[in-house]
């Protein structure tokens, strides 16, 4: 879409610096690795989201190793999006909460970093930790298990717990902590992310479940 005369005359400093991202960084790049946490008062088990589809995409999904591999289409206006229409292959890394350093989401990241890095011939491999470290679980279906009422939540599960269809993740009480309703999966999968909101409205996310392949 062309840009109006006022666009292009004044662009805004978002705009700006963009355009100075995209020409500078991006358009140079065989590979970028996006480093995310979960959105605010969520938290999310170390996960890579990519275009399994591509062939290189995965190869490098496969090397960075997180506990859980995620399809996800390229989204319109996204930076993955931008990266494959330059010509290169962006993964996405999201873990743990916003405004928190953890510890091992933290070692996850670096250590699939440097893995990538070594699959590109750049640096030497990690030394590997304990033995054998597990592949990534591959998942191409997600969804958040959402509060059927309004109450204080109490998760009984945990972020890469294995889950049945069906079974009680936990409850909502209300202010005299009598339990109001219960909260059921609706699909067998791992945990991938969980709210840390405390007290919950009718259609709040609570649960995020992959399906493994």
């Amino acid at each position: 879409e062309a840009m109006s005369p006022a666009s292009s005359t004044k662009p805004s400093l978002a705009s700006r610096i963009a355009h100075l991202f995209m020409t500078e960084v991006v358009s140079k790049c065989d590979v970028g690795i996006d480093l995310h946490t979960a959105a605010d008062r969520r938290d999310n088990l170390p996960q890579i989201r990519a275009d399994l589809d591509d062939a290189r995409t995965r190869e490098l999904a496969e090397a960075f190793g997180a506990p859980v591999m995620v399809h996800a289409r390229l989204r319109d206006g996204s930076l993955r999006q931008a990266g494959r229409e330059a010509g290169a292959r962006v993964l996405l890394y999201e873990a743990g909460e916003a405004l928190r350093f953890e510890e091992g989401a933290i070692a996850v990241g670096v250590r699939g970093v440097r893995r990538v890095l070594a699959a590109l011939d750049m640096v030497d491999p990690p030394a590997p930790d304990d033995g054998d470290e597990p592949a990534s679980v591959e998942s191409r279906s997600t969804g958040w298990v959402r509060a059927r009422g309004t109450g204080i939540l109490h998760l009984e599960v945990h972020l890469g717990d294995r889950v049945e269809a069906g079974q009680r993740l936990g409850g909502l009480s209300n202010t005299f902590g009598r339990r109001v309703r219960l909260v059921h999966a609706d699909r067998t999968g791992i945990v991938i992310g969980v709210t840390r909101a405390p007290i919950v409205n009718a259609g709040d996310a609570l649960v995020h479940i992959a399906t493994p392949v």
